[in-house]
């Protein structure tokens, strides 16, 4: 991972969470454990290779778990730990954002 330039919280932070579908795998993950083909199902734009890379980087963090169930084919399954369900609040507030930037009027555009 990249090192922080400016080293605020909010950076480190962004760090880890930035890009386009990590907070949305924690978002889909606060409901319970989910198979990876059922991450991919609820994120149509995402490749295999990005939910892969993306679930590592989370793992790496220690805010998801990855747990491989010996069937054949594997089953994996991937859950919140402890830290992180931290990131509840967090998601909460995403929501109310984008909730306000949906009912919001659009901005006035200068001519």
């Amino acid at each position: 991972m990249k090192e922080s330039v400016t080293n605020c919280t909010v950076e480190e932070a962004m760090r880890l969470l930035g890009g386009r579908w990590r907070l949305l795998i924690v978002y889909f993950l606060l409901d319970g454990p989910r198979r990876f083909n059922a991450l991919r199902r609820s994120l149509p734009g995402i490749s295999q290779r990005m939910l892969t890379l993306d679930l590592r980087a989370l793992e790496d963090a220690g805010l998801i778990s990855r747990t491989a169930y010996p069937t054949v084919p594997v089953t994996v399954e991937y859950q919140l730990t402890d830290d992180g369900n931290r990131m509840v609040p967090v998601v909460k507030v995403m929501q109310e954002f984008g909730k306000w930037l949906q009912e919001r009027e659009p901005p006035a555009q200068s001519a």
